[in-house]
């Protein structure tokens, strides 16, 4: 990258605020101001994930359908749905690798998912430790930020030595 190009890399991220905050427009971190009540709705069951990992019409589907919402009533007054439907649809992901829908709105079935997560055996899933492919929080210790790098992983407990060693490969 020369200097002209790293001025505008630099003013464009200064244009954003920060460059965590242009991170979040490509679905790799939270953005900057999430609405207390996805929070205090939303992250009280699972992870709350970056609105950049979905399109914005799995989003859709997903706040018209919180009364069976992945088999529980998670229904809301309709000011809280406008609310967090409203920034969910203002950060959803644009970006190639959250094009396709997947199959039943569910990040964990979306093809980038199931690419980076190949390696994980069915059996690391079902640990007590780690219950679910929701649960993110198990084995990436930002995902409360929207970090999923490599760099912020732990092995959650209960791997056997033979799923420890292929942890590392």
């Amino acid at each position: 990258m020369n200097l002209s190009h790293l001025s505008r890399a630099l003013l464009l991220a200064a244009g954003f605020g920060t460059v965590g905050a242009a991170l979040a427009d490509s679905g790799r971190a939270m953005p900057r101001a999430v609405p207390p009540a996805y929070t205090a709705e939303c992250a009280s069951c699972h992870t709350a994930y970056p609105p950049g990992m979905l399109p914005a019409r799995s989003w859709q589907r997903i706040m018209a359908g919180l009364d069976r919402h992945y088999g529980t009533d998670a229904s809301l007054d309709a000011a809280t749905v406008q609310q967090i439907g409203s920034w969910l649809q203002t950060h959803a992901g644009t970006y190639k690798r959250v094009a396709e829908e997947p199959p039943q709105d569910r990040i964990t079935r979306s093809a980038w998912f199931v690419r980076k997560h190949d390696d994980i055996e069915p059996a690391v899933w079902k640990l007590p430790s780690v219950k679910s492919a929701a649960n993110c929080a198990a084995c990436h210790t930002g995902a409360d930020q929207g970090r999923f790098d490599d760099d912020h992983l732990r092995m959650p407990a209960g791997l056997s030595l033979r799923q420890r060693w292929a942890w590392f490969d």
